[in-house]
């Protein structure tokens, strides 16, 4: 009864998520050869209010016998009103992989990563008796697998196996040779752990080695071809349930997304805006067309130049700049040129605005986390593998490199409260000089910019040099290596925690009560522009009074 009734309440909870467009992701996904040192690299944007602390997990050997617990929803874990609950436990398995747990899981020290994002489908796939939620299958497809492949096999079977009851979410599993999307639903309100029908309706399709894939919050398979099982996978029986439903008929092509995820959530270019803005951006040579939610755009594409994880770093600061749509420059972005958005809800709205949102850019305020990995498959697995981690929005974070060899991250980036300010919390330092910018975005964004990229340049400067010595050290011994790795990356994780703090503080004696406050005491009134202060009237009362005055 408890867990049927949590379930519930979720489930109410996302179709409010989905009203207000609150929950969503911008996730993606290159192959070795579309980048431009052969890695494989894997993005996510965690756009809401989800677990950023990062906590090493060990693995390790376990004995016959022993089970392993499984709780939902763990990528909530700092929303103290969201009480996880046990529900349920599966066999361990002999031995398991150390894996990095955050909201979404992310990485193993075997060069798996993996990205997310939600796109609820079809409530008659949705089964609450399912114990497995999507987190749930990250942690065991890390812990349980070395490749991308093994990842989604792992993930697949437990799904069928023990049921899925989360909404239809999608991943983005990379290992040092190849990625993939994975994509799953539930297994139907018929399925139950005895029913002998999987509980789990998935899919998982590789993105070729040349191209990119972009994904947000709308299911993007699409069409799945049963002739090539080296380049897709599948659940049992996956065409079972939508041929007795009548959402599919034999001879038909098989539309993974169209049958599962037939209406997309949110406004009518919620999804689709920020795909087109991100092809468009990896591809300018290709005039992409605008689209709605119901039309896709290809599954992937191959970029005009090999990538970096800096490319993917600045897609993820896009505001929808120099576009139609540009979100510094409409009205809504006040005198200066904030794109920043508060969520409205649906319910709050005048019935002739009701369906109606913000436009959705890639880089959001309310951002949890976000990183671009790498995996590389002629390095060790404890150099090979770097994810370039940042807290809070990514237009204002600074990414730092967490090697998936290292034993141990500083207690600021592992530990910390979200619904009370906590100093000692490093998301806290990033999210306050992003609330800060809106008071004056068009000068301070500058700034913040500057100061991210001094940081950043450094750390892919150093890049060549830490991964030489970890390699000299590694050839020594393998414990060397990621003992040096460790403490590189907490002297990163340490300075940008303390730098950022100090920049906070710098913005707020800088920028307060209208003025730009110069380093020798000097103060600068900036004002604001002259359009601006036609368009709301500046001036306006005075001059009706002195009219009226005239008139009498």
């Amino acid at each position: 009864m408890q867990k049927a009734l949590h379930k519930t309440l979720l489930a109410a909870g996302a179709l409010a998520c989905m009203a207000a467009s609150a929950a969503a992701c911008t996730s993606m996904g290159a192959g070795c050869k579309a980048t431009a040192d052969g890695s494989v690299l894997v993005s996510h944007t965690v756009d809401d209010w989800y677990d950023q602390r990062i906590k090493i997990v060990p693995g390790g050997k376990h004995k016959p016998g022993e089970m392993v617990d499984v709780y939902v929803d763990v990528c909530t874990d700092t929303r103290p009103e969201l009480k996880i609950y046990k529900s349920g436990s599966i066999p361990q398995v002999p031995e398991t992989n150390t894996y990095f747990h955050v909201g979404y899981p992310f990485m193993n020290d075997k060069q798996v990563m993996i990205g997310e994002f939600t796109w609820l489908g079809r409530d008659e796939v949705y089964n609450a008796a399912g114990m497995l939620y999507i987190a749930n299958l990250e942690i065991f497809g890390l812990q349980r697998a070395s490749t991308a492949r093994e990842a989604i096999k792992v993930m697949g079977e437990l799904a069928e196996k023990y049921g899925y009851g989360d909404w239809g979410e999608t991943l983005i599993v990379g290992d040092k040779h190849e990625a993939w999307v994975f994509e799953i639903c539930g297994g139907g309100a018929i399925w139950t752990p005895t029913s002998g029908l999987p509980g789990a309706h998935w899919v998982a399709r590789r993105i070729p080695d040349d191209e990119i894939f972009v994904g947000a919050n709308r299911s993007r398979i699409c069409e799945v071809d049963f002739n090539d099982k080296e380049n897709f996978m599948w659940s049992t029986n996956l065409t079972d349930l939508p041929e007795k439903m009548g959402w599919w008929k034999k001879g038909e092509p098989f539309n993974y997304s169209k049958i599962f995820d037939p209406e997309p959530y949110g406004y009518p270019h919620y999804q689709s805006r920020r795909e087109w803005r991100a092809f468009s951006l990896l591809k300018p040579s290709e005039k992409f067309p605008v689209k709605d939610r119901y039309e896709a755009y290809p599954f992937s594409i191959k970029p005009d130049k090999k990538l970096t994880p800096r490319d993917i770093m600045l897609i993820y600061s896009d505001h929808l700049e120099g576009t139609d749509y540009d979100m510094t420059k409409d009205p809504a972005s006040g005198a200066f040129g904030c794109p920043n958005r508060w969520q409205q809800e649906q319910a709050d709205l005048p019935d002739d605005l009701k369906g109606q949102d913000w436009e959705r850019p890639i880089a959001l305020y309310r951002c949890s986390y976000s990183f671009v990995s790498q995996s590389r498959s002629w390095l060790p697995d404890p150099i090979g593998g770097v994810l370039w981690f940042g807290e809070d929005a990514p237009d204002t974070t600074v990414y730092v490199p967490v090697y998936c060899g290292v034993t141990k991250v500083p207690e600021a980036w592992s530990t910390g409260k979200r619904h009370v300010y906590d100093p000692t919390c490093a998301y806290w330092a990033f999210n306050l000089v992003n609330n800060w910018a809106n008071l004056r975005w068009d000068a301070m964004y500058k700034e913040i910019r500057a100061k991210k990229v001094e940081y950043e340049d450094r750390f892919f400067a150093d890049q060549p040099k830490i991964e030489a010595e970890a390699q000299k050290l590694y050839k020594q011994s393998p414990a060397k290596a990621v003992a040096y790795l460790t403490k590189y990356t907490d002297s990163v994780m340490d300075e940008v925690f303390k730098g950022w703090w100090d920049f906070a503080w710098y913005l707020i004696g800088r920028y307060q009560d209208g003025l730009q406050i110069k380093p020798d005491g000097a103060k600068f009134r900036p004002g604001y522009p002259a359009e601006y202060l036609r368009k709301v009237g500046f001036g306006a009362m005075s001059r009706r009074d002195l009219e009226n005055a005239k008139k009498k």
